[in-house]
């Protein structure tokens, strides 16, 4: 039987073929990143851009994949001297320290998200937004709306008045159907619903005005939406925090400034076409963010099962020399990884 081409290389030949595929492989996903960076710096030139820090859970992740590269490095060398259960051990703290990897890459998107930073979200809260449609008294004292922050009489409202708020929306959150609905539950007097500035009373399950509008199915939407904005610590903007220092709005490359519920750009309040613009933007910022690193953590759980490979050869008694080649070639490739995200950290960095 004919032997496999592969097979009547030498040792050092088959090395230097597989290297090539693999160097092709990282060119390709060199290039697939550069398009998608030169997109971002690209996309920023004239939309509305959110810059913000980048979770705690990306700088651990960091240090995982850095501490997996030099594991790997120690394995290669104890798979090169045939020592098998040394290149066993690094090789298994090697997959370890990929599977940590994605662990707090996995923690760091949920405080994205709980911060406010999802996939597919608005720069600016334009549904539900408070005092568009709706305002609240609180024992007969108006609540107003800064940034993300609710007040009364300029004061910040405090948890257990935040606590109350919630829950006082909260029985309008499954209340919205085109058929019609029923609010069952009463609230406490401390609180007065006014719609445009209208008391709104609660009789025989309906929401009506003092001047006796029954409030429909888009009223009922908008409260809800309302609530959702509370209960998730939205004001005026979708990412949570305060304008300025937790996160910033920066349009054609400069910070947008804010007062009195007004964005200002180059200290002249937003003209209606670009309050527009920006009630109708998507947060593109968050959304290049999740594709980028979520697209390089794809290419790490590829690498991970090749890993995984790798520790169940360094199960075998021996290390055949096309074994070496494998755990050396894996390593050229997990190195590459571990340099791609520190360039996309840098990236996002200097740039988001």
């Amino acid at each position: 039987m004919r032997k496999k081409y592969s097979d009547e290389l030498t040792p050092d030949a088959r090395l230097k073929v597989k290297k090539n595929l693999v160097y092709v492989a990282i060119f390709s996903i060199v290039m697939l990143f550069a398009g998608f960076t030169s997109a971002y710096i690209v996309s920023m030139g004239d939309t509305f851009w959110m810059k913000y820090p980048l979770p705690s859970g990306f700088w651990f992740s960091t240090a995982a994949i850095a501490i997996s590269s030099v594991f790997y490095v120690l394995a290669v060398r104890k798979a090169s001297a045939e020592s098998v259960k040394p290149t066993r051990m690094f090789m298994i703290l090697t997959l370890v320290a990929g599977l940590c990897f994605v662990f707090f890459q996995w923690k760091g998107y949920g405080q994205l998200v709980d911060r406010g930073a999802n996939p597919v979200s608005q720069v600016t809260v334009t549904k539900g937004r408070y005092g568009d449609y709706f305002k609240i008294k609180y024992q007969g004292q108006m609540i107003e709306v800064n940034a993300n922050d609710y007040l009364i009489n300029g004061k910040v409202l405090t948890e257990k008045q935040m606590g109350e708020l919630k829950d006082f929306l909260k029985r309008f959150e499954h209340t919205v159907d085109p058929k019609g609905y029923q609010v069952n539950e009463a609230w406490s007097s401390k609180f007065t619903l006014l719609y445009q500035d209208e008391p709104v009373s609660l009789e025989q399950g309906k929401l009506r005005t003092v001047s006796g509008k029954e409030l429909g199915y888009i009223e009922m939407r908008r409260l809800r939406f309302l609530y959702w904005n509370v209960r998730d610590g939205r004001g005026d903007f979708f990412y949570k925090g305060k304008l300025g220092k937790d996160f910033q709005i920066y349009y054609k490359g400069k910070e947008l400034t804010y007062k009195d519920r007004q964005l200002y750009f180059e200290n002249k309040r937003l003209s209606a076409p670009l309050q527009l613009k920006i009630n109708q933007a998507s947060d593109t910022a968050s959304a290049f963010l999740y594709i980028i690193t979520i697209l390089h953590l794809l290419h790490v759980a590829a690498a991970l099962i090749y890993l995984f490979r790798m520790v169940l050869i360094t199960l075998k008694p021996t290390l055949t020399i096309d074994n070496q080649i494998s755990i050396r070639l894996g390593g050229i490739f997990w190195h590459f990884l571990g340099i791609l995200w520190l360039y996309l950290l840098v990236f996002l960095l200097f740039i988001h």
